[in-house]
C-alpha cells in the first residue's frame, strides 16, 4: 500500500516536471547566501528531490539490509538454541535410561534374592515334612512291630 502511493507520487512529481518543463527551466536569479548566480530554479529544485528521494531510497535499503542481517543472526542463534535444548533432552533421556536400568537391575536382585530365599525356605520345609513323615511311619513301624511282637508271644 505504501509502496504504491510513492510510486503514485513520484509519477506525479514527473508528470508535472513533464508538462511545465519550460517553466522548470526558466533561468532566474538563484541566491545560495555568499552569491546570486543566473539557473533555472525548479530544474535545480527537482534535481535536489531526486537527491533527496535517492538518498531516501538508499537509507531505506541499508535499513532493511540490517533488519535482514539481524533477522538472520537471530535465526541462527534461535538454531543453536534449539540444538542445545535438543542436546539436553537427549541427556535427559540418557540419563532416565540410565536410572531406571540401575533400577531394573536392583529391583531383578531383590527380586532374584526373594526367590532364593523363598526356595530355600520351601527347601527346608520340604525337608522337615520328610523327616517329620520319616520320623511318623518310623513311629508307625515300631507301633507294629511292637503290637506283633506280643501277639506272638
Amino acid at each position: 500500500m505504501r509502496s504504491t502511493i510513492l510510486l503514485l507520487i513520484a509519477l506525479a512529481i514527473g508528470g508535472l516536471a513533464a508538462l511545465n518543463w519550460e517553466t522548470l527551466a526558466a533561468s532566474s536569479q538563484v541566491s545560495v547566501g555568499l552569491m546570486t548566480f543566473d539557473a533555472p530554479l525548479g530544474l535545480l529544485m527537482l534535481g535536489l528531490t531526486t537527491l533527496l528521494a535517492v538518498f531516501f531510497v538508499a537509507y531505506v535499503l541499508s535499513l532493511q539490509g540490517s533488519v535482514l542481517m539481524e533477522a538472520r543472526r537471530h535465526t541462527k542463534e534461535m538454531q543453536v538454541q534449539r540444538e542445545l535444548a535438543d542436546k539436553a533432552e537427549a541427556s535427559r533421556f540418557t540419563e532416565l535410561r540410565s536410572y531406571l536400568e540401575v533400577q531394573h537391575v536392583q529391583a531383578q536382585v531383590a527380586l532374584m534374592a526373594r526367590i532364593d530365599s523363598l526356595e530355600a525356605s520351601l527347601a527346608a520345609r520340604a525337608e522337615q515334612s520328610d523327616n517329620s513323615t520319616a520320623a511318623y511311619v518310623g513311629q508307625l513301624e515300631h507301633q507294629l512291630r511292637g503290637r506283633s511282637d506280643r501277639s506272638v508271644l
